[in-house]
């Protein structure tokens, strides 16, 4: 079992920021696209953020502008800075590792912003 850690959710007012961790086995983390993905309640899954080993950066229309993905090699770890967060940013938020191999997601970490 592949574990993907993630870490920084919590309550934020309307307008604030929150960075968002995600950890991965080396091995995984060396070789996969890493992503954040979001679901609010009654809503479907959905795309916020990916990066490449590369790092080439792909946003949902949403977010652009406002979230920035970035990974740290050294630390195997992903992370979504989330600045200007809105009341419609309130979701679970997923970390997913993928590769044409395996497609790997955390546990999910909640993020709710206050208006």
């Amino acid at each position: 079992q592949v574990q993907l850690v993630e870490s920084g959710g919590g309550l934020v007012q309307a307008g604030g920021s929150r960075r968002l961790s995600c950890a991965a086995p080396g091995s995984i983390f060396s070789i996969a696209v890493m992503g954040w993905y979001r679901q609010a309640p009654g809503k479907q899954r959905e795309l916020v953020a990916t990066i490449t080993t590369g790092d080439t950066t792909n946003y949902a229309n949403s977010v652009k502008g406002r979230f920035t993905i970035s990974r740290d090699n050294a630390k195997n770890t992903v992370y979504l800075q989330m600045n200007t967060l809105k009341p419609e940013d309130t979701a679970v938020y997923y970390c997913n590792a993928k590769t044409v191999i395996f497609n790997h997601w955390g546990q999910g970490t909640q993020v709710t912003v206050s208006s």
